[in-house]
């Protein structure tokens, strides 16, 4: 579950990724591109972007969370296999069409000195240590989630020892007459069942910081922007990206089993991030020159380091999860339409690349 301090930790990241290009200064000597300005124009597409990717956002992050509603959407159902990787394959193609290669043009600009930022990859130096930190932020927090579920589970089973009584301590494991069943085997059981479930937690916070790292600079370019030409096609494209998206995102948060409120702020976090950033974009935009040095690198670092979240979390935490799954292992149909589905949502996103 989502405490306060992750909670202030999603806040503060959000703040400094989203007041760090108000320091930016008109302080290059490149020349941006013309454009067709039109600032009353533009402000009207702002608006219009603001209120459709916030609907879209939302209803795309709460479609999976209707399990409870609708029994089909349920995560151990095959609908759900089919969504999720549908989503898998939009935020693969998020990572690898649309972030990574933003970072790439960003920290090769002509407008960066071409010592050191022409002379090395580093887009893909940044996105690689990202997947790498992703990986061990990955496994230490799974292991010690777990470590304290059992150290606690061992406290409780202690407890509940020594109120038994010793006959009850005499009985074979396997021959349990009351309940039927080992108690060996339900404790295996229910620590496997924790286990996945912690995972599934760890896995739904780390996505959704990848997400929200590109999410607000996105919003920021848009709303720093001020040709209509620009921003037309943006709209569309940002609608069906966001809905994607949070079909992805839903689906995870869907399996970690979180408490309403978690839920509610997770939701709310995601489908805000868009929108706030392009608010704040529309405030900074007489400030904010997207062509200039800082404002380049620290866009592209930043990019660059969520595309190698979004891969490895597409990658690994989704995709290699269900497909190794032994639900849809052993059902051909099942793995067939999985595939279909993931091929589906990656090239439907890699087209939004054409106007996005």
């Amino acid at each position: 579950m989502i405490n306060h301090k992750q909670a202030q930790f999603f806040t503060i990241l959000c703040c400094f990724l989203t007041l760090t290009p108000s320091l930016v200064r008109g302080d290059c000597t490149c020349e941006p591109e013309d454009e067709d300005r039109d600032k009353s124009r533009a402000l009207r597409y702002k608006m219009a972007a603001i209120a459709s990717i916030l609907v879209a956002g939302a209803i795309g992050v709460c479609f999976p969370l209707l399990g409870k509603t609708f029994q089909a959407l349920r995560p151990e159902k095959n609908l759900f296999f089919i969504i999720k990787a549908f989503a898998a394959g939009v935020i693969l193609s998020t990572g690898f069409i649309h972030v990574l290669p933003d970072a790439t043009e960003n920290l090769t600009s002509p407008c960066l000195n071409e010592n050191p930022w022409g002379n090395f990859p580093f887009a893909g130096l940044v996105a690689m240590t990202a997947a790498i930190g992703t990986l061990m932020v990955d496994v230490f927090a799974t292991s010690h989630y777990t470590k304290s579920y059992l150290h606690k589970t061992q406290q409780s089973n202690g407890g509940d020892e020594e109120k038994t009584g010793e006959n009850e301590k005499d009985l074979p494991v396997h021959t349990h007459a009351t309940h039927g069943h080992a108690h060996g085997s339900v404790s295996m059981l229910q620590s496997s069942d924790s286990a996945q479930l912690l995972r599934h937690r760890v896995v739904s916070q780390v996505l959704e910081l990848g997400i929200v790292v590109h999410s607000v600079i996105i919003g920021i370019s848009l709303g720093a922007s001020e040709s209509p030409k620009t921003i037309r096609p943006l709209v569309a494209a940002l609608t069906f990206h966001q809905f994607f998206e949070g079909m992805g995102l839903g689906g995870c948060i869907s399996q970690a089993q979180f408490k309403c409120r978690a839920v509610t702020i997770m939701a709310l976090f995601f489908s805000l991030t868009t929108p706030v950033g392009i608010a704040i974009g529309i405030g900074i935009t007489n400030i904010y020159d997207e062509s200039s040095p800082t404002a380049l690198i620290v866009e592209g670092l930043l990019n660059a380091a969520s595309a190698g979240i979004l891969i490895y979390m597409a990658l690994v935490d989704l995709l290699a999860a269900d497909f190794m799954n032994p639900k849809l292992q052993n059902n051909g149909l099942l793995q067939a339409g999985a595939s279909v589905s993931l091929l589906l949502g990656a090239a439907l996103m890699s087209l939004l690349a054409i106007w996005a």
